[in-house]
């Protein structure tokens, strides 16, 4: 047992079990008491599930901000109540379009937008979370949240069903994406599968799968898995620091600086190391008082 390790694991998620469920077993596999995911799979998707453990609960804000990509296949000319393949069919049988209108269509949804997020979600509204007033039939006005599609890419086209790959922000919903698309085409459609491919730095790749019987899952195989604090941030620039500057820094002063090029602007953050440890996030100020470094987040590693 190694309850004191901080790190991220990479679930491969299985079909079935709720992320939250994936947690739950992870924890008392490892005996860890602070643990969390990098984003909510429904249980019918599968695929990259990252595990912050310990410290690396921290981690969580300078993670969720960034984009996600996924492997989606959406069923054209039907509708259900859940835009996905596990809820109740309202509509079907819609004539279906040409291959070179799918497309098209799809190509338009590249870039920012506004997406009304599903009502059977998880998401918080007025003090409860939507999936609970589809259940008691209560119709909510959810408001529609700015997100931006990167990139998406036409991978499949097997009418009825078109499988693509998509990379979005933070707040997207493929199984609301799969419903528009089918509303602009006008015959209508629901996510039948998804596969998340990569959260933020972390990816396919490097997620461990976790076995039908979870008893059979040794803690030893999980911590073979764990991707340490200092690797969990790889998109941010290093400032690497010696003992006695990153014990300050740990303790949450500010230190000035001159002339070094850290490869970050002001108000952009970066990770500070000492050794092969990760001692603090902090961002980069430039004013009056000069540029110096601020620690936004220390980690007792």
């Amino acid at each position: 047992m190694k309850p004191s390790l901080h790190g991220v694991i990479v679930v491969d998620k299985p079909a079935g079990p709720s992320s939250f469920g994936v947690v739950k077993t992870v924890r008392r596999l490892l005996q860890v008491k602070k643990i969390g995911h990098l984003g909510t799979l429904d249980p019918f998707a599968v695929g990259v599930l990252p595990l912050c453990l310990n410290e690396a609960t921290k981690l969580t804000p300078f993670l969720l901000e960034q984009p996600k990509t996924y492997r989606a296949t959406v069923f054209l000319g039907a509708q259900t109540d859940t835009q996905d393949s596990t809820g109740t069919l309202t509509a079907s049988n819609a004539p279906l379009p040409s291959a070179e209108v799918i497309a098209r269509t799809l190509a338009t949804f590249v870039g920012e937008q506004w997406q009304t997020p599903p009502l059977f979600s998880a998401l918080h509204f007025q003090g409860r979370r939507l999936y609970q007033y589809a259940r008691q039939g209560i119709a909510v006005e959810v408001p529609p949240r700015k997100i931006t599609i990167m990139d998406l890419t036409l991978e499949s086209l097997q009418l009825p069903e078109v499988t693509f790959r998509v990379t979005c922000s933070k707040g997207a919903y493929i199984r609301t994406l799969a419903a528009d698309l089918g509303r602009e085409l006008g015959c209508g459609a629901y996510l039948q599968a998804l596969q998340r491919l990569r959260v933020g730095p972390f990816t396919l790749d490097q997620a461990m799968s976790l076995p039908a019987r979870p008893d059979e899952q040794t803690p030893e195989k999980l911590w073979e898995h764990l991707i340490p604090l200092a690797d969990c941030l790889p998109h941010l620039p290093t400032l690497q620091m010696g003992a006695t500057e990153a014990a300050q820094v740990r303790q949450g002063r500010s230190l000035p600086l001159a002339g070094e090029d850290l490869g970050a602007k002001p108000g952009e953050h970066l990770k500070v190391v000492w050794q092969q440890t990760l001692v603090a996030v902090a961002v980069l100020v430039d004013d009056l008082q000069g540029t110096r470094l601020q620690p936004v987040r220390g980690f007792n590693s």
